[in-house]
């Protein structure tokens, strides 16, 4: 980061999720001043310096009150589940983010906030099979079935983003990150809601027997570990200075039965049944993002292995989450 940001202001919309929690303590560290948003989940631990407030961002008040005065914000406020979440009730994910978006955009860009960075998703692209996608491809197509629900909604995230960064005027710089699939400390471990990583870090160190797997184990994913993704969005709001839109994501695939192996490997698991169930929803066969746009603008690649970052979280699943 360039020059000191001790009297930065900037928000943190979503505060107590997992990438809140993650990105918050990055901009501590960093010296800049932290508010973050609390709605219905209190912080797990609160950070002294840090100004926690309490909001409903589907109310346009509060969307102005937690913006006021702030340089930066930072959107980490969403709806969010698993496939299971998904699969069975996908308009769950609409509404309440669509009047989330527009409000705190449109009262970022009212009480003249510098930049605003908001999370899309690489769930969001049209199918390209094994092939890495690049930015430019988010339109040419409709998301997988399984994801066009929340895929479109991500998608208008970002027209409502491209509205104000670079059609109205002024403009308000708008930065747009997909990431890939994300994980780490503060994750949802939650079965009823949680990824496929999270899902199978849980059920390893509790030494489930069997390993239930939703799909066939072949889904190739690209995980990224926390740190370096909230490392990306910093950088991004350092960096950049007008409407962008950049994939983040470690820059390889892997099978979801090596991801299993690999926390099973860390956390010395050694030879437990395992059961790949594929009545489940499984959602997207391949995901894999061209990762480049980063590199040439921000000179950003993920640096945490996926053996380290698995280490990481399986040591602080075991030291916070196990009682």
């Amino acid at each position: 980061m360039s020059g000191p940001y001790k009297k930065t202001k900037v928000l943190v919309a979503g505060s107590t999720g997992f990438i809140g929690t993650n990105l918050v303590n990055n901009l501590v560290s960093k010296g800049f001043s932290v508010r973050g948003t609390i709605h219905k989940q209190q912080p797990r631990y609160k950070n002294a310096e840090v100004e926690y407030v309490q909001a409903d961002l589907t109310l346009m008040e509060d969307c102005q009150k937690v913006v006021k005065d702030c340089k930066y914000v930072f959107m980490a406020a969403a709806n969010t589940s698993g496939a299971a979440v998904m699969k069975s009730n996908p308009l769950s994910h609409v509404v309440p983010n669509v009047v989330m978006n527009a409000q705190m955009l449109q009262a970022a860009y009212e009480n003249r906030v510098s930049k605003f960075l908001w999370i899309s998703s690489s769930a969001a692209y049209p199918p390209t099979g094994d092939r890495p996608t690049t930015e430019s491809e988010m339109f040419e197509g409709d998301p997988y079935d399984a994801y066009y629900f929340v895929g479109w909604m991500k998608r208008f995230g970002e027209i409502m983003c491209q509205m104000y960064g670079d059609k109205v005027k002024p403009p308000m710089t708008t930065i747009v990150v997909r990431p890939t699939n994300v994980y780490g400390p503060y994750d949802d471990y939650d079965p009823a809601t949680s990824h496929v990583t999270a899902a199978m870090i849980r059920k390893v160190c509790e030494r489930q027997s069997p390993i239930v797997v939703w799909g066939d184990g072949n889904d190739i994913r690209d995980i990224v570990y926390i740190d370096d993704f909230t490392e990306a969005m910093t950088r991004s709001v350092d960096e950049l200075n007008q409407y962008t839109v950049l994939n983040i994501g470690y820059g390889k695939g892997f099978t979801v039965k090596q991801i299993l192996s690999t926390i099973l490997k860390c956390d010395d698991y050694q030879n437990p049944k395992i059961v790949f169930d594929s009545t489940k929803p499984s959602m997207i066969p391949v995901r894999l993002v061209d990762i480049n746009a980063a590199k040439s603008l921000l000179g950003f690649k993920a640096s945490v292995s996926m053996e380290e970052g698995l280490a990481k979280t399986l040591k602080w699943y075991r030291e916070c989450e196990i009682k």
